[in-house]
């Protein structure tokens, strides 16, 4: 079966590299095809995995975890951060091609019981990849979306109408799987689950844990027709997609395959390294983090790092493989089976860690959205969660001592309160805390949510005083952003919007002014 999941896999990497599909279903999803959900589930989640991928350079580059490394040009407007319509094209296309398989599954599963399980897993991961189109663009279409060639060019949709609706939509999906808990003929998701591996109670853990974030970003400005949550709980462990990846073409974990090595062995990604404001965190300027250090990069702690924008002739330049890889095999065709970030070519992608839901709940209880739970409890839990994530190799195998060394990181840094949350004696500091915290654990992990966190919180704090240097922010020295923080607030619609829906598109959006809607 391994070997049927990775040719599911090629397929779906095919759909984000070339937007050609293995599986020809998404000309129109009203259409009938052959394939069926056991068949379109596997490769749809496998290019979420993809989508990830994309989105974490994406946020990687904007919210401070990499700067240019030396020997290198071009960097245009990752510098300026004055967008155009043509940067990041790839976030927009990706994520709607793979929605139209997740609703090509729900238009097959419709009123059908004995496909409950396909149905709210699909419309999980359909919720999923709308927020992540949210947390970029804020309004996109959305209700007259996915519609095929009935409606080719889709109005959008108020993003905090979205929101509120795919809260709806996971609550609908825990419904339709306890229902299909009690249909005798239902079909488990199994093989085709590439990553619960067919544990439901793991789905509604998820689509808890989504519906938490949801409501945490919307700050009080949606209007949810629910904001309880089912008895499930909240995710425990990594949501990691993993459909087999293998060290081969084609095949290879996509942040792998983006950041170290082909499966060939030729170098990728050299042109970045690490920022001197993410080290930060890990060298005792602010935090001292010697486990999560050494577990995340090459060398460390003489790792060395940039501000983005600046360049001189003494900037190093990215070593084979990259500093986000902490192995000391630098041969491209045999390295792997590492820690931290990019672990190897056979590493699952992580949708969502256990160590962010920790760090949601924490909040959660803070903000009073959770009326149970302990927020220095999950705080701890979502630091340890990190430190088991970053120790653990491709297979699940820890290294080290994550839980001791949790504690002893809590107790090294106890005159901060950012590391220890007892010491955090204001409801403002303790959001800190958290915010910050997360923001460590989510470094090359996913940081697409790094960034949406930090525009909506402004944490980590940054210092953008005049002669600011790179440990205390992490704008690029180039920027041309007229913001106090010298950030941008977004990125532009795509350039095919301009062409294909114009007549739709929301005017006059720019990079430095035009904010998300739960955005400061």
């Amino acid at each position: 079966m391994k070997n049927i999941i990775a040719i599911l896999y090629i397929g779906s990497m095919v759909l984000v590299t070339s937007c050609k599909k293995y599986f020809d279903v998404n000309a129109n999803p009203n259409n009938a095809t052959s394939a069926t959900p056991e068949l379109i589930l596997p490769q749809a989640i496998t290019a979420s995995a993809g989508n990830l991928n994309a989105f974490n350079t994406y946020g990687a580059q904007l919210t401070g975890y990499m700067a240019n490394a030396g020997g290198y040009g071009g960097f245009g407007v990752s510098f300026t951060y004055n967008f155009t319509s043509s940067n990041f094209n790839n976030l927009w296309a990706g994520v709607y091609d793979n929605l139209e398989d997740y609703q090509a599954i729900l238009n097959k599963t419709s009123d059908v019981a004995t496909y409950s399980y396909f149905n709210a897993a699909a419309r999980i991961m359909k919720v999923f990849s709308f927020q992540l189109l949210v947390d970029a663009y804020n309004d996109v279409p959305y209700i007259e979306a996915l519609q095929g060639a009935n409606k080719l060019s889709p109005a959008y949709t108020d993003a905090k109408e979205i929101y509120k609706d795919l809260a709806s939509q996971l609550d609908t999906a825990i419904n339709t799987i306890n229902a299909g808990a009690t249909t005798v003929a239902v079909k488990p998701l199994g093989t085709s689950d590439v990553l619960f591996k067919g544990d439901v109670k793991l789905w509604k853990k998820l689509a808890n844990t989504l519906k938490l974030r949801l409501v945490i970003h919307a700050n009080g400005k949606v209007n949810f027709a629910n904001t309880n949550f089912s008895s499930d709980g909240f995710l425990t462990t990594d949501a990691l997609i993993n459909p087999g990846f293998v060290r081969d073409n084609g095949k290879q974990n996509p942040e792998w395959d983006t950041w170290t090595w082909t499966y060939s062995g030729s170098a990728r990604g050299k042109a970045w390294m690490p920022s001197t404001f993410i080290m930060t965190f890990y060298n005792g300027i602010k935090l001292t983090d010697a486990g999560r250090g050494a577990a995340v990069y090459y060398q460390f702690p003489s790792t060395p790092s940039n501000t983005l924008g600046y360049e001189n002739n003494s900037i190093s330049s990215s070593p084979e493989g990259s500093f986000w890889y902490p192995g000391t095999d630098r041969g491209g065709s045999s390295a792997g089976d590492a820690t931290g970030a990019l672990k190897g070519p056979d590493a699952g992608m992580p949708l969502i860690t256990a160590a962010e839901s920790y760090f949601l709940q924490a909040e959660g209880v803070v903000n009073g959205i959770l009326s149970t739970g302990n927020a220095e409890a999950l705080f701890k839990n979502g630091i340890t969660a990190s430190f088991k994530y970053l120790y653990a190799k491709p297979d699940g195998t820890i290294t080290g001592t994550p839980e001791a060394d949790a504690a002893d990181y809590i107790l090294n840094n106890n005159s901060s309160y950012l590391a220890d949350f007892s010491k955090a004696g204001t409801k403002e500091q303790k959001l800190e805390a958290i915010i910050t915290q997360k923001y460590i654990a989510l470094n090359m992990v996913n940081s697409d949510e790094a960034w949406n966190e930090y525009r909506r919180t402004h944490y980590p704090v940054l210092v953008n005083t005049a002669g600011a240097n790179g440990t205390q922010t992490f704008a690029s020295t180039e920027s041309e952003s007229t913001r106090p923080d010298r950030l941008p607030t977004r990125i532009l619609y795509p350039v095919s919007e301009g062409a294909y829906n114009s007549s739709n598109l929301p005017k006059n959006i720019t990079p430095f002014s035009s904010l998300i809607f739960w955005a400061q």
